[in-house]
């Protein structure tokens, strides 16, 4: 199946003086997004209120202070999953739309870099990322303190910065996903059963193929449902395994929270865009039912591209993301621990099956969104 390939270039560890500094509120895509949101949470509107706060209202982040963590408390492990633009397609280098641009030029996200013009680092958050296709290999892309390295980012950083501000205890962000995966088929959650749709059965977790004629008999091929999600588990638990190689000095962790941010592939597929809702129900509950977190926190990031409303594939995604956020009032028991972000208004163009231009500004939007959705969920 195809796969996303990640970028190689070494990393650039400087960016030039950049200008003064400007406030967080110019995250919004434009005025009118911004009054938009303003005007939401003056009318205290539900469901659209704690979206269009979490997309448009972002507290201002200071330079990270250079100091270790308490490392007598237990690291705060925080796992990102989904598909290739949770792995990451933003430019760090270049002109308008890369992060360097950004910084340097237009006084965004101060906090990324020191007076002199150097990438700041966290040191009281772990930044670690694994990948492999299906339940193959795992291959090791990062493991340091939070900095800005190589040549792409995704919405890690803006995500740390938030939860490392925030948290006394040590933090891993520990990415562990791929590109090119639908939670319909590669990442269906254990528990799935098979079903019907239009003479077709789709397939329950572990099943294969993913679809065949009702009455026939399924020729299964060399993958299965839920393969991508059973590979992505068992490679974020090695990394827990090996505590101390990705946190040195870490004696303990807990689970403490869940970052999504997927939905491109399942808009394809009529079967699986329908079923999108019950099958996060049922992600959320088995992967804290898998790491052993079930208090873990969950933070949902909607397609940058699909507008609240819209018809289609992408109208019963982004509406099944909406429905599971807690305050919704459709799942009761995802009060205060599930949060969705709506990312319309911090994208910068662009969609999700081109991976929004690679502009750095939407992935740092959104990391900077759901970051502050997990530390709002974490007060609670």
């Amino acid at each position: 199946m195809p796969q996303s390939s990640p970028d190689g270039r070494p990393p650039d560890m400087t960016c030039t003086a950049r200008p003064k500094r400007r406030s967080r509120s110019i995250l919004a895509a434009s005025g009118l997004a911004l009054a938009y949101g303003v005007i939401a949470l003056a009318a205290n509107v539900h469901l659209a209120q704690g979206a269009e706060a979490r997309a448009l209202a972002q507290d201002e982040l200071p330079d990270p202070d250079g100091k270790p963590a308490d490392m007598s408390k237990p690291v705060q492990v925080y796992v990102l999953l989904g598909q290739s633009n949770m792995l990451g397609a933003g430019k760090v280098k270049g002109e308008e739309g890369s992060l360097k641009f950004a910084v340097e030029t237009k006084g965004l996200y101060p906090y990324l870099a020191d007076d002199a013009g150097a990438w700041t680092t966290r040191n009281d958050v772990r930044n670690v990322r694994v990948m492999g296709s299906g339940t193959g290999g795992s291959r090791q892309f990062n493991n340091e303190f939070m900095t800005v390295t190589g040549g792409k980012l995704g919405p890690e950083y803006g995500i740390g910065h938030h939860l490392g501000h925030a948290t006394d205890a040590p933090v891993m962000i520990l990415k562990s996903c791929i590109g090119n995966r639908s939670l319909g088929w590669d990442l269906l959650p254990p528990g799935s059963e098979r079903y019907e749709m239009n003479g077709k059965v789709y397939a329950g977790y572990k099943d294969s193929p993913d679809v065949w004629d009702k009455g026939a008999e399924p020729e299964p091929i060399n993958w299965y449902a839920g393969m991508q999600y059973d590979g992505d588990v068992a490679r974020a638990k090695k990394v827990l395994e090996d505590l101390d190689k990705y946190y040195p000095g870490a004696k303990e962790y807990e689970v403490a929270g869940f970052f999504w941010w997927q939905g491109d592939k399942d808009r394809y597929n009529d079967a699986h865009a329908s079923k999108y809702e019950e099958n996060l129900v049922r992600l959320i509950g088995q992967l804290r039912s898998d790491f052993d977190a079930p208090k873990a926190k969950f933070v949902i990031a909607t397609l940058g591209q699909t507008k609240k409303g819209a018809d289609g594939n992408e109208g019963k995604i982004i509406e099944a993301m909406l429905n599971v956020d807690g305050a919704s009032g459709k799942h009761p028991d995802f009060k205060g621990s599930v949060a969705t972000v709506y990312t319309h208004p911090l994208s910068k163009g662009g969609a999700s099956n081109g991976h929004y231009g690679g502009n750095a500004e939407t992935y740092m939007n959104v990391g900077e969104a759901m970051g502050s959705a997990m530390v709002e969920l974490n007060d609670e």
